[in-house]
This record gives C-alpha cells, sequence and structure tokens, in this order.
C-alpha cells in the first residue's frame, strides 16, 4: 500500500508558522496582516468555504473582514467595493468568493482586485509571474501552492529527471500546477479531454496530479509502480450504502485501486483541501510582509 499523504496534518504545520510569523509581524512591525472575503448570494457551498476562510484567519491572528452581498447586488456595487479594499491600508488579501451570480462578470471582478492584495493569484499579472518563473513575488494559487508542498514533503524541492503528468487545463490547476512543477524542474506533461491514451501517457508519471473534475476517472491501472499521485479533485457521488439520500466524497483518482501502486498518494478529503486554505493564509502573510517592508517568510 501507497503512503497516505497526510494534507490535513500539513496544513495544520503550515497555519502554525503563519500564526507564529504573524505574532512576530505585529510584534515587531505593529502590521496585522488582513483578509476580506467577499461572498455573493447565497450559495450553501460558497457560505461554508466563506465561513472556514474567515475562521481560519482569526486562528491566524489576522484582521478578518466578511463581505456579504445579496444575489442581485449590481456588478458597479462589487467593482466599488472592491476599489474600497484596494485602497485600504488594513487590507492586505482580498479574496472573491467563487462562482458569482450570472449577471456579474467575474473576470473583470477578478482583474479589478490590487495584484499586490490578490491572494488567490488570478490576476493576469500574477499568472504571467508564475508563467514566467518569478515565483519570488508572484501570488501563486493556493491549490497549486499547496500540492507542491505536498509533493515536496516527498520529493523534496528539487524534481529533477522526474516526469510529471497534469490531468486538467484549468486555469485555477491544471496550468500553475504545471508552471510549478516546471519552475521545480520536472518534465511536465498537461493532459485533458483531447489527450490521445490518456491511460496510457498517465503510467509514464512519476508525479502524476488529477484536476479534471470527475469522480474516479484515474483508474488504479493508469497509474506507474511507485509514483506519487496528487488527487485535487473533489466530487460528491451518491452512496446507497449509507442510506437513502446519502452522498460521500470521492477525488478524480479511483483511490483503493491506485493506492496498490502508488508510492504516495493524497486521499479525499484529507489531502489537498486542507493545504488550500492554508496556503490563502500563507499568501495573506506574504502580502503583509512586503507592505510592512520585511522579509517573506518561508513554507
Amino acid at each position: 500500500m501507497a503512503e497516505i499523504i497526510d494534507g490535513k496534518k500539513a496544513g495544520e504545520e503550515v497555519a502554525a508558522k503563519v500564526a507564529k510569523a504573524t505574532a512576530e509581524l505585529v510584534a515587531g512591525t505593529g502590521v496585522k496582516p488582513g483578509l476580506a472575503v467577499v461572498i455573493v448570494g447565497e450559495d450553501p457551498a460558497s457560505q461554508v468555504y466563506v465561513a472556514s476562510k474567515s475562521r481560519k484567519a482569526r486562528e491566524c491572528g489576522f484582521h478578518s473582514v466578511q463581505h456579504t452581498l445579496a444575489e442581485d447586488t449590481p456588478e458597479a456595487e462589487l467593482l466599488a467595493l472592491i476599489d474600497a479594499l484596494n485602497a485600504d491600508a488594513a487590507i492586505h488579501g482580498i479574496l472573491v468568493q467563487l462562482p458569482l451570480p450570472a449577471h456579474i462578470d467575474s473576470g473583470k471582478v477578478i482583474q479589478a482586485i490590487s495584484p499586490d492584495k490578490d491572494v488567490d493569484g488570478f490576476h493576469f499579472i500574477n499568472v504571467g509571474k508564475l508563467g514566467a518563473g518569478v515565483l519570488d513575488t508572484a501570488f501563486v494559487p493556493c491549490t497549486p501552492a499547496g500540492s507542491m508542498l505536498l509533493i515536496e514533503r516527498i520529493h523534496g524541492r528539487d524534481l529533477s529527471g522526474l516526469n510529471a503528468v497534469v490531468v486538467g487545463r484549468s486555469n485555477i490547476v491544471g496550468k500553475p500546477m504545471a508552471n510549478l512543477l516546471l519552475a521545480a524542474n520536472a518534465t511536465v506533461t498537461i493532459a485533458h479531454s483531447r489527450t490521445k491514451d490518456l491511460p496510457a501517457l498517465c503510467r509514464t508519471a512519476d508525479i502524476l496530479v488529477a484536476a479534471v473534475g470527475r469522480p474516479e476517472m484515474v483508474k488504479g491501472d493508469w497509474v506507474k509502480e511507485g509514483a506519487t499521485v496528487v488527487d485535487v479533485g473533489i466530487n460528491r457521488i451518491p452512496a446507497p450504502e449509507k442510506g437513502e439520500g446519502k452522498s460521500r466524497l470521492v477525488g478524480d483518482v479511483e483511490f483503493a485501486s491506485a493506492a496498490q501502486r502508488a508510492g504516495a498518494i493524497t486521499p479525499v478529503p484529507g489531502g489537498v483541501g486542507p493545504m488550500t486554505i492554508a496556503m490563502l493564509m500563507a499568501n495573506t502573510l506574504v502580502s503583509a510582509c512586503r507592505s510592512a517592508g520585511v522579509g517573506r517568510p518561508t513554507f
């Protein structure tokens, strides 16, 4: 059986480092990291995510602000709020919870956030820095950043000589994940729905990252013996064995069969998910450190 990569433990360790560095920053400079989370509408999943992010920010010692706007809030009103947060010196990170209602242009909203406060790493300036390998000043999207920390626990920071396959080409996970792997000297292939003979390609991977949003699509026999498998997917499927109307969470990888072949694998839940919120806190702290003119902490 594969080593199970404990993302919950790793996320707690990152959050503990953030809390310690935050206390030192406040004591040394008087600057307290500030995170503003904006949610529009009543989507239940978004409400849960926002609550967990705000709670974690408070646990890390941040100044935490939440703006909850009505479903029918005009786009102009949301953009005005972002302008105000951009200008607020007490706020170092701005996160707008997606998805937004259909009448609001998500792209316009994301690009309105100051690149210096874009702790989600979605602004074109941060995307461009990551693509160019300028990692010291880029904000990296939190899920790929957390995934890389888990990979480093197995392989170290230098991935020279290793083949990595990323299944999925989204702007949020697939593409930034590939750029991070490239920056660590891995040889990287991005696969997707149009890829020919996807199972054979996956079997070439020393590091296999699944980020497609399709429940248990990656089967065990797609996994190279001894490979490290990072499952970014989180999908809710029916679980009649638990009772009528019940469901359970699974990843994009068929865990039971993949764990028989992999050297290390992330579970779902408890793998990449906890790292995402931890890296959001880390990015916000980094932004506050830049604002205070002090060195960037390492995680």
